[in-house]
């Protein structure tokens, strides 16, 4: 007997959004939480689609404990290929690859895609950035693990201005910009972390600190996780606000594709910035389909992804499309699913199909 299961979180937006583009297909699916999953998985050939799961702190310097103990369990079912038939709408490994910034971005790299590059130390292109050529190897991006080297690696590379964040982080966790006037030496960061005596937070509120020793104390502490730190570019401006992408590609398509509206320089929905059709964003049919290409070209780095979200700007003044991060699991687009809910249609077509084989 075949079987439709959602392995996620009863109740989210996810969960009762993709059940109702089921119930539409007719698709009967079983949702199966990620609270004693091992006991109650159903038995006979499995289609899975693997919702994240609900972690259960905001402390960033529990992101490295959540993210494995989050991959030990999309290795355990990874490991059921192996026992029995099951197809993933993304494989585990897949999601796990994407779970890691700096890997994801290495491997865009060795492909020739254009990135937001990270900020390496040795070995390192002419520009100061990780080359394409060592883009691949392990160590290729080496640690900054404090504010004074972060401080050597930008006036060693002629760099003034950055984005740090943590590898394993989802949903703008951590994530600061970070910009140094070369002549002064003035600062300024902005950040959604908020400091306190048990260590940083994440919150969905964006600070701008200016103080060299504020500065100091936040970026010591997440530079002593593992970040990556990576060029900062100037987006394309629409109107007052900057600009950038979310594209949704399924089965090697863009499904969605919207834009991010942002009077400062993160743009994650998450903190209460704009979301736009990207028909309203300005797009020549030139540029719509260049992003388009690109997100298309990046999903295809990954065998196992068959859903991704990719994030990309355009940089101001040349339009050249980078890719920010891509997210394995970045399909919830409240704009779709309060409209024509396509992305989540499009999923339960792929299981119909699936179950009718």
């Amino acid at each position: 007997m075949r079987r439709a299961v959602l392995l996620g979180v009863p109740g989210t937006k996810r969960t009762v959004y993709l059940n109702h583009a089921a119930e539409q297909e007719g698709v009967p699916l079983a949702v199966l939480d990620w609270e004693g999953w091992r006991e109650h998985l159903p038995e006979g050939e499995l289609f899975l689609k693997i919702d994240p799961p609900r972690w259960d702190s905001s402390a960033l310097g529990d992101l490295e404990r959540l993210t494995e103990a989050y991959k030990k369990e999309l290795d355990a079912l990874n490991r059921l290929t192996g026992e029995r038939q099951a197809e993933y709408l993304n494989s585990p490994s897949a999601i796990a690859w994407l779970l890691d910034k700096r890997r994801c971005k290495e491997r865009l790299m060795e492909a020739g895609l254009p990135v937001t590059e990270l900020l390496g130390q040795d070995p390192a292109g002419p520009d100061g950035y990780l080359s394409e050529a060592a883009a691949h190897k392990p160590s290729a991006c080496g640690r900054i693990r404090n504010m004074e080297e972060l401080l050597e690696e930008m006036s060693r590379h002629r760099t003034f201005q950055v984005f740090i964040k943590p590898v394993c982080g989802s949903g703008g966790a951590g994530v600061c910009a970070f910009r140094i006037q070369p002549g002064t030496g003035r600062m300024m960061l902005y950040t959604c972390a908020a400091d306190a005596p048990d260590g940083l937070w994440n919150t969905k509120r964006l600070r701008a600190c200016s103080g060299r020793e504020q500065i100091r104390h936040i970026l010591d502490q997440l530079l002593a996780m593992d970040c990556v730190v990576e060029r900062w570019y100037a987006r394309a401006m629409h109107g007052a606000y900057s600009c950038d992408f979310r594209g949704v590609v399924q089965g090697g398509r863009v499904d969605h594709l919207l834009a991010r509206l942002s009077r400062g320089p993160i743009t994650n929905l998450q903190l209460n910035n704009h979301p736009l059709p990207a028909e309203e964003a300005g797009l020549t049919s030139g540029q719509r389909e260049m992003v388009e290409d690109l997100c298309e070209r990046a999903a295809g780095c990954f065998p196992g992804l068959w859903s991704v979200g990719i994030d990309l700007l355009l940089e101001k003044g040349s339009l050249t499309p980078r890719i920010i991060e891509m997210n394995a699991q970045g399909d919830l687009i409240y704009q779709d699913i309060y409209g024509e809910n396509i992305i989540y249609r499009r999923q339960a077509e792929r299981m119909k199909r699936w179950l009718s084989a």
